[in-house]
Formats: C-alpha cells, sequence, structure tokens
C-alpha cells in the first residue's frame, strides 16, 4: 500500500538498551517492565502524551499470560490518560512493523492524530509449560471428591509427567529450527561461511563505530534494574573487539557438522523494548515539531515456511518498489532486520537471480543489487540484538536517523519473520 500524500510523520522513536537473554542484565524483568520503560521515557520527552495520545499499540511474540495485552498495560503502568485505547499485536519476528503500520494507517485516515507504536520482547521471562498429562491430572484432581476420588486421578500418574516442557524453538509448521532454514536458505544461494562471517564482523564494527560516534545517545534510554538499579546505558549484545579469527573458530550451531550458522553469524536472544511515536503531519508542525520523514507505505508477504522461511525481504522489497514507481538507486538508505548473516545475503542474493525474479517474484529480470554501502552502516540485530516484538521499531527509528543524516530523499526498512512472512516500509524525507 502507498498513501496518497501521506499524512503519517515519524516523530522520534527510543528503547531500552538491547540485553543478551536469557541470563543476562533484563532475566529478571518481565516484557511489561521493558515496555513500561520504553513508553515512560517517551512521555518524558514530550509530556503532551500523557494527555494527548490517542492510541498505543505494541507487538510482542512470547506473551505472559497476565499481562497478554501488553500495549494497554504498560500504557497504564508509564502513567499515560485510562481514556487512551491500546492493543497487542504478534506477527513473530514482524510485530513491531505490524504495530507501527496499523498505527499509520490510523493516523492516515483520521482515526488518530497522536500514536504510540512499538514492541517488546522478554526472552529470559519465556512461559514453561506443564506437561499436557501433569495438567490433565490436576484439573481432574480439583473435582475429585475424597482421598478415593484423588487415589482414582493419581493411580496412573508417572513421575516423569512433572518434567517441564520447554519453550519450542522449531517452527510448528515445518519442524525445523529457523537456523536449520537459515543454513539451507545460505546453501540455495551459495552464501559461504566466509561471507557470512564477514557481514557478521562488519555489524559488529559498524554497531560499535556508531556508539562511539554517539549515535544512539538520542535512542537509547538508560534503565535501572532493580534491586540494586544497577543503571544500564548500553547494549551488551555487539562485540567491539570481535575479528574474523574469532568467528571463523566457531561451530556450526544447527546443522552439524557441515552448516554454515553459527553462534557469531546469528543474532542473539535478546530482551528489549522500543517505541516510536507517529503523528499526523498538520498535527505535528501545529505542536511546532518539524517533522522530517513521512512513511510513504508498506508491503507485507507470506511465502511457504518450507524453503522460504527467510524470503521476506526479496518478496516485500520489490513489491513496495514497483507500486511506489520507485528503482533501489531511488533509495538511500536500507535497514534490513539480520535474524542470520546468511538470511541477509541470500536475499540480496534472491534479488539479483533472475529465475528467483522471474518465476517468484514475476518480474522480468533480476531486481538488482543493492549497494552494500547503503545497508545497516550503524550495525544491525546481529550485533545490537533482536528483540523479537521490538525489532521493527528500532528498525524504523535507525532508518529516519539515517536518512536525515544523509539528507537523501527514501529509505527502505525489510524484515522476514517465522511462518514465511515479510514486511518492508518505505519512508520519505519531506524535510
Amino acid at each position: 500500500m502507498i498513501f496518497k500524500d501521506s499524512k503519517v510523520a515519524v516523530i522520534d522513536g527510543l528503547r531500552t538498551p538491547f540485553m543478551k537473554a536469557p541470563t543476562g542484565k533484563a532475566q529478571d524483568l518481565k516484557a511489561y517492565d521493558l515496555a513500561r520503560e520504553a513508553i515512560n521515557n517517551i512521555k518524558h520527552r514530550y509530556p503532551f502524551l500523557e494527555d494527548d495520545c490517542d492510541l498505543v499499540t505494541m507487538g510482542s511474540v512470547i506473551q505472559n499470560a497476565s499481562t497478554s495485552n501488553i500495549a494497554r498495560e504498560a500504557m497504564i503502568g508509564a502513567g499515560i490518560n485510562l481514556d487512551t485505547p491500546a492493543y497487542s499485536v504478534t506477527m513473530a519476528c514482524i510485530s513491531a512493523n505490524v504495530a507501527i503500520t496499523n498505527t499509520a494507517n490510523a493516523i492516515q485516515s483520521g482515526a488518530a492524530k497522536v500514536a504510540i507504536a512499538g514492541g517488546v520482547e522478554s526472552s529470559s521471562d519465556a512461559p514453561v509449560r506443564i506437561s499436557h498429562k501433569l495438567k490433565k491430572t490436576l484439573l481432574q484432581a480439583q473435582k475429585a471428591k475424597g482421598l478415593k476420588g484423588l487415589w482414582q486421578v493419581f493411580k496412573d500418574f508417572k513421575f516423569s509427567s512433572l518434567a517441564p516442557e520447554a519453550p519450542a524453538i522449531a517452527e510448528f509448521s515445518t519442524g525445523l529450527t529457523m537456523g536449520a532454514d537459515a543454513d539451507q536458505l545460505a546453501a540455495k544461494f551459495g552464501i559461504s561461511r566466509i561471507a557470512q562471517d564477514e557481514f557478521a564482523l562488519r555489524s559488529h564494527q559498524n554497531a560499535a563505530a556508531a556508539w562511539e560516534a554517539g549515535e544512539f545517545k538520542d535512542e537509547v534510554c538508560p534503565l535501572a534494574i532493580p534491586p540494586k538499579f544497577t543503571l544500564v546505558v548500553q547494549d551488551d549484545t555487539f562485540y567491539a573487539n570481535s575479528s574474523l579469527e574469532k568467528l571463523s573458530s566457531l561451530k556450526p550451531a544447527f546443522v552439524r557438522p557441515h552448516g554454515t550458522i553459527t553462534a557469531g553469524n546469528a543474532s542473539p536472544i535478546t530482551d528489549g523494548a522500543a517505541v516510536s511515536l507517529l503523528m499526523d503531519l498538520d498535527e505535528a508542525k501545529s505542536r511546532k515539531l518539524k517533522p522530517q520523514v513521512v512513511i510513504e507505505g508498506y508491503a507485507f508477504s507470506g511465502q511457504n515456511p518450507q524453503g522460504e522461511l527467510l524470503l521476506g525481504p526479496a518478496y516485500t522489497m520489490p513489491k513496495l518498489l514497483n507500486e511506489a514507481g520507485l528503482k533501489i538507486s531511488d533509495i538511500d538508505v536500507f535497514e534490513i532486520h539480520e535474524a542470520f548473516a546468511g538470511q541477509v545475503l541470500a536475499n540480496l542474493a534472491a534479488l539479483q537471480d533472475e529465475k528467483f525474479c522471474q518465476e517468484s517474484l514475476g518480474l522480468k529480470s533480476a531486481f538488482g543489487e543493492i549497494p552494500m554501502e547503503k545497508v545497516n552502516t550503524q550495525g544491525g540485530s546481529l550485533s545490537l540484538g533482536h528483540p523479537f516484538g521490538a525489532t521493527g521499531s528500532r528498525l524504523l527509528t535507525s532508518a529516519t536517523r539515517r536518512l536525515i543524516q544523509s539528507k537523501g530523499k527514501y529509505a527502505l526498512i525489510s524484515a522476514c519473520a517465522a511462518g514465511g512472512l515479510g514486511s518492508s516500509i518505505l519512508l520519505k524525507r519531506i524535510g
């Protein structure tokens, strides 16, 4: 979808530091805590949000049953007026993308003028389920009458049923882990292990340089973590001193012994929250906020999880740019989610593959080559981390900042997601 005369201004974005999970600095925090802090910080930056926010939308993947509508709970905790409606969405790793585009639709249609959209993830607080047998037994025990009834319930019970069920890490539809799929995708497009390690190193070096240059100083809000309220001010997911030698020494993590995906060229499991402030363009101007970037349009895709799980960018970028009447050369900034180095490189290769573009995208020829010097120049998910539900908001903030810095005209955000899903969002600089 392309907005005709877009009214959707991207005013600002911020996030908590992104922290390794599940045994890292945020291991005792819930998603609610992280989301509340992100919303609270954007509210303090723009005090009018307390009473003049029309909508709050948040994406999340690993849901805590007690805060299933995390957007509403976090909004209340952050002190946003209770009259403000809030809802949560989930679409795997592009959950924040959906929150953002749903909010953009509301603003473009006139249903909202001021809104917060983003996402959150606490992999440290992933629910651990009891076995189906134990759950069934406990439910039956509640209805049992007397000792005889309890005996009938528990007489065939096995202690092995007490073992908890670990959170699933495989695709429900295919049974494969995302890492195994990434290995297959890299092999399909001929992405070598060395190319993946080089791309991962580039991501870490870009992130370290960006932090050193102060690029994230206005984007990342300090987080005080109880009980000692230790202040975390920076992502702990990147390695400033990484090297190709270190990365090349790591063993395959998913397909052993000959796979190419390792812990070093895959995004880390991460805790964090991110939010974006979106406003009606005229409303923003009336508040003298000087908006510089608008959301021009977006596209989503669904493809076969078997073999095409991580090809969302290759499907959505051409779709969106063609609808906008733009070419690769028109885009000044690319922010592409780095689930795996091999996944990013495979998507870039797919866009240059004439057979893929003809057979899968219905194009007459290859879509073209995206210049690497325009891609993720200040780090990406490999180095900055990937809280599943929050990444889309980080991408939006990074792309907006880079577009303003470059004084270019267009930026393109793109990401893959579990289930064979994809998302791209087009930004335009107006200031």
